[in-house]
């Protein structure tokens, strides 16, 4: 399958309201322009915590958030854990490096 270069791709948070971690990832993320990078992405929050959400990913990342996830070519791939250190201009190279390396092209 290829991947169209403006084909919106969806990078998902998995967070929980109150973690500061999260909440300042979120933050951060909303303010870089995703649609910038190659792919575009969209930014999807996923609160582990909510009602809705299914007892699985629940289990799956309750004493893990924030963890990142990259759904590229319909593969959904676990990206490793950003330092909150990084500069937004690092955390949007942080993430077209990840892209680059989930389409196999770095």
């Amino acid at each position: 399958m290829t991947l169209s270069p403006t084909e919106q791709q969806t990078l998902t948070l998995f967070s929980r309201k109150g973690c500061c971690l999260c909440e300042g990832l979120e933050e951060r993320l909303r303010a870089l322009d995703l649609s910038a990078l190659q792919p575009p992405l969209s930014l999807e929050v996923v609160d582990i915590d909510a009602p809705d959400c299914s007892p699985e990913l629940r289990a799956r990342f309750d004493l893990e958030v924030p963890v990142l996830t990259l759904v590229i070519i319909g593969r959904q791939l676990e990206l490793p854990r950003v330092s909150p250190r990084l500069s937004d201009e690092g955390l949007l190279n942080w993430l077209q490096r990840a892209c680059s390396k989930a389409l196999g092209s770095d």
